[in-house]
C-alpha cells in the first residue's frame, strides 16, 4: 500500500491533503525553483543515455539556458526509432510500464511512451490531489472516503486513461465493476455491469473522458425509458434507488438522469472537449466535472481546483515551456524555424501559446511540442490564493483533427477513405465542428449531380475511416459516437473560389481551400456562394487551429 493509501486508512486527512495537493500553496518563484532543479537532473540522465544524446544531438548543456539554446524543439518524429521499437536500453530511466495514444492515422496507429517508478509515484500523488479538489469544498477537506463506490469506465491499458487507474488508489475503493474484472470485458458490457451494480451498491466517484461521461449520460436515460421492474424485486436496495430516481424524473418532467439516482462525491474528467460538455455534464450528473489536463506524454500538466475555473500547471512533473502563437505559425509554416520560448514566469494573461514539455524523472521527452494552444486566463487564482498562472485549453495546432479524445485523423487518411468509397468528387474539406457534441464534418463537391444522399455519402466513408484508423472505430464501439457528417457543396464551389482568390490578388499558397479546418469565411463561401471578403495581397486568409486535442 502506498504511503497516500496509508494516511487516508489511518485518517491523517491533513497529512494526506499536505503530502498531495501543498503545490498549490508554492509561489512562482518556488514553482520555477523546481522547474530549474528537477531539469538540471534530468540533463544528467539524458547524456548518459542513447536517446538523449541523439535527440540532444551531442550538446551537454549545463543550466537551463543553455539547454534552451542548443537543444532543438522536436516531435514525435524523433523518437520513433526509440520509442516505437520500445529500445528499454536506449531510454534516461528503465520504465515500469509503457501507455499509448492514438498516432498519426495511416501512418502509425499509436504513440507509445514509457512511463518510469519515479515518474508513477508522483503521478500517484496527483491523482489523490485531483479526487481531493473534486470532492472538496474548501482548502484541506478530504471528501472521498475508502470504500467508495467507483464506477470504472476507462479505456484499458496501455490507453493511459486506463493506465491511471493502477497508478490511482484503486485498492482503496470498490471499483464497479472490480479492476481486473473489467479490463477483460468489452466496453459496453463493462459499463453495462458497473451500472446494475451502482444500483444495489451506490456510486461515489466517476473518472472519464469528457465525452464518455456525456455518452453514457445518453445511454442511461434512453435505456430506462421503458424499465422492467420485475428483476429487482428481490434487491431492495436497487429498487428503492431506482424507484426513487424515477419519482424526481417524472415530478421534473423528463427523462432518468444519473442524478436522479446517485449523488457524486466527485467527478473528474479529462479530454479536450471538457468546456463543451461541461453544461451538459452537469445536466446529467448533478455536479461539473473536475477538468483536467493531461496526456500520453506529460501525463498530468494542469488541473482545476475547487472552484472549477481555469487550470493550476503542475510545476512537478515536466519542464515547461510556452511557444507564443506568432512563433508557433512561424514554425508551422517553416518546419526548420525554431521558435523562441518562454518560461512559466514569463508568460502573459490573455496570450495564447504553443506548450512544449520536458520530462521529468527520467522520461524520454525532450523539449516535446505537445501540438496543444492553451490559453493562459490569469497569472494567479485570486479567490483561492494560488500563485501559479492559470490556463484554459484551447486548440489543436497541426493539421489533425481529434474527436472525443479517441482519435487524431490527418488529411492522408480521410482523403484514402474518399477515395476508397468511389464517389466521383471534384474536391473536399472537413472540419471538425462543435453542436451538440464533436462532429466531423466533411464538406464535398460531386462530379456529376446524382442521385447519392448525404446520408449514404456519410455511410460509406465513416465505414471506410474504421477499417482504415482503428481509435475512428472505437468512438463506435466505446461511445456508440457516428461523428461523420456531409454536405454535399454547389457545382463548381471550389473553381469559383479559387477565381474569387485570385482575382483579390491571392498569392499561389492561398488560393486553394485547406482540406483540414477552413475557417468560417471559407465555409460561408462554398456553402452559400460570393460571401467571404476579397482578401488583399498583405491579408492572407488566417491560419486556422482545430479545437481539438
Amino acid at each position: 500500500m502506498s504511503r497516500e493509501a496509508e494516511l487516508l486508512v489511518q485518517g491523517k486527512n491533513e497529512e494526506l491533503w499536505q503530502r498531495c495537493c501543498s503545490f498549490i500553496d508554492l509561489s512562482l518563484e518556488d514553482c520555477m525553483n523546481i522547474q530549474r532543479r528537477l531539469l538540471l537532473e534530468q540533463i544528467e540522465l539524458l547524456k548518459r543515455c542513447k536517446l538523449g544524446r541523439s535527440i540532444m544531438r551531442g550538446a551537454e548543456p549545463r543550466t537551463v539556458e543553455e539547454f534552451r539554446s542548443q537543444v532543438p524543439l522536436t516531435t514525435y518524429a524523433d523518437y520513433e526509432p526509440f520509442l516505437l521499437t520500445k529500445n528499454e536500453r536506449a531510454l534516461p530511466q528503465k520504465p515500469i510500464f509503457w501507455q499509448h495514444t492514438s498516432g498519426r492515422s495511416g501512418e502509425y496507429p499509436f504513440k507509445w511512451v514509457p512511463v518510469t517508478a519515479r515518474q508513477f509515484a508522483e503521478l500517484r500523488a496527483l491523482l489523490f490531489a485531483c479526487l481531493a479538489f473534486s470532492c472538496c469544498q474548501q482548502k484541506g477537506e478530504i471528501g472521498y472516503r475508502r470504500k467508495d463506490k467507483f464506477l470504472y469506465a476507462l479505456a484499458p491499458p496501455p490507453y493511459t486513461t486506463g493506465a491511471l487507474i493502477h497508478a490511482a488508489p484503486h485498492e482503496l475503493f470498490d471499483f464497479l465493476p472490480p479492476v481486473k474484472a473489467a479490463e477483460d470485458m468489452p466496453f459496453e458490457e463493462r459499463v453495462q455491469l458497473g451500472f446494475k451494480m451502482a444500483l444495489s451498491e451506490g456510486l461515489d466517484l466517476f473518472f472519464a473522458l469528457s465525452s464518455v461521461l456525456v455518452a453514457i449520460g445518453e445511454r442511461f436515460s434512453q435505456r430506462n425509458r421503458k424499465i422492467d421492474i420485475k428483476p429487482l424485486l428481490g434487491k431492495p436496495k436497487a429498487l428503492s434507488r431506482l424507484l426513487k430516481g424515477l419519482v424526481k424524473s417524472k415530478l421534473a418532467r423528463r427523462p432518468l438522469l444519473p442524478r436522479d439516482i446517485w449523488r457524486l462525491k466527485g467527478l473528474v474528467s479529462t479530454g479536450s472537449d471538457g468546456s463543451v460538455f461541461r453544461e451538459k455534464v452537469k445536466e446529467m450528473w448533478g455536479r461539473y466535472p473536475l477538468d483536467v489536463y493531461g496526456g500520453t506524454e506529460g501525463i498530468i500538466m494542469a488541473t482545476q481546483t475547487w472552484d472549477y475555473q481555469g487550470m493550476t500547471f503542475i510545476p512537478h512533473l515536466n519542464f515547461l515551456e510556452f511557444i507564443p502563437q506568432e512563433e508557433s505559425l512561424k514554425s508551422g509554416d517553416d518546419p526548420l524555424y525554431q521558435p523562441s520560448t518562454l518560461l512559466l514566469d514569463e508568460v502573459k494573461p490573455g496570450e495564447m501559446y504553443e506548450l512544449a514539455i520536458t520530462n521529468f524523472y527520467g522520461g524520454p521527452l525532450i523539449r516535446y511540442k505537445l501540438g496543444d494552444m492553451i490559453k493562459i486566463t490569469a497569472m494567479r487564482n485570486e479567490k483561492l490564493n494560488i500563485d501559479i498562472p492559470q490556463m484554459v485549453f484551447h486548440s489543436r495546432v497541426d493539421d489533425m483533427i481529434d474527436i472525443a479524445g479517441f482519435t487524431r485523423l490527418t488529411e492522408k487518411v480521410i482523403w484514402q477513405a474518399i477515395e476508397n468509397t468511389g464517389v466521383a468528387y471534384k474536391e473536399w474539406t472537413v472540419r471538425k465542428e462543435i453542436r451538440e457534441r464533436p462532429i466531423l464534418h466533411l464538406y464535398l463537391e460531386l462530379r456529376e449531380n446524382g442521385y447519392i444522399t448525404e446520408e449514404q455519402i456519410a455511410e460509406s466513408v465513416h465505414r471506410e475511416l474504421k477499417m482504415l484508423d482503428a481509435p475512428y472505430a472505437d468512438l463506435e464501439a466505446f461511445l456508440g459516437l457516428r461523428p461523420l457528417k456531409v454536405t454535399i457543396l454547389p457545382e463548381n464551389a471550389f473553381k469559383d473560389y479559387m477565381s474569387r482568390q485570385q482575382a483579390a490578388g491571392a498569392d499561389l499558397a492561398h488560393l486553394k481551400p485547406p482540406h483540414i479546418n477552413p475557417s468560417d469565411g471559407i465555409i460561408d463561401y462554398l456553402v452559400n456562394g460570393g460571401k467571404l471578403p476579397v482578401v488583399s495581397k498583405q491579408e492572407q486568409p488566417e491560419k486556422i487551429y482545430s479545437k481539438s486535442k
